[in-house]
């Protein structure tokens, strides 16, 4: 992806993760890479969302301290591994986006 001009207003780390199988074992390689949230756009390493194309964005906690972080767009629903809770990103997104109760 390109880099943005504008300075971000929020980012989340985030996991993708590789598995591979070599010589009878399977392998797992983990890499961490940010989201981040500009005043017209989402970016991730491979795609930008424009905010008038995102609908919602969402989080689910798991019992272990990961997560998974939701963006709902035009495109379909994007999920994101996360290790610390998104918070900061879904308020400032929800800022943007005239959310009443974002405040």
């Amino acid at each position: 992806m390109t880099e943005h001009i504008n300075e971000s207003i929020s980012s989340i780390t985030y996991f993708t993760t590789e598995r591979s199988i070599e010589w009878f074992q399977q392998k797992q390689k983990q890499t961490a890479r940010t989201l981040y949230l500009y005043e017209d756009s989402i970016t991730s390493k491979d795609h930008l969302f424009l905010i008038d194309h995102v609908h919602d964005v969402s989080y689910r906690p798991f019992s272990n301290g990961t997560g998974l972080f939701y963006l709902h767009t035009n495109r379909g629903v994007f999920t994101f591994e996360v290790e610390t809770p998104p918070d900061e990103f879904i308020k400032c997104y929800k800022q943007i986006k005239g959310d009443p109760f974002a405040f």
